[in-house]
């Protein structure tokens, strides 16, 4: 099933505070850019997930979030899934994502 476009207008929305981000739909599910650098995903099951590294992976672990896996594979994706109460916060929303952006920095560098 692919993801509504409504799904994607509400998610792009929530991004204002953040900033400008394009979504592109690939694999069945979504990845939101924001400066060509993929910094988010949503895949078929509709949950937004953040790019995390070593430094706001504690963020996610506090509240709770589990990173993004393909069943049968040992290592995950660096995608974790955002608390419900952040996605509804734009504030908050913009915060986390410019954590990812800054992630996503970092492991271009590499």
């Amino acid at each position: 099933m692919a993801i509504p476009q409504e799904h994607l207008d509400f998610i792009a929305g929530q991004f204002d505070a953040f900033g400008p981000i394009t979504i592109k739909r690939m694999f069945g599910g979504a990845g939101i850019f924001h400066e060509g650098l993929m910094i988010a995903m949503v895949n078929r099951d509709l949950l937004l997930r953040l790019k995390v590294d070593e430094h706001n992976q504690a963020d996610y672990e506090a509240r709770g979030m589990k990173p993004f896996s393909i069943d049968g594979k040992k290592k995950g994706m660096p995608y974790w899934e955002v608390p419900q109460d952040v996605i509804e916060n734009r504030d908050q929303l913009a915060a986390w994502a410019r954590k990812s952006f800054e992630a996503a920095l970092r492991s271009k560098k590499k």
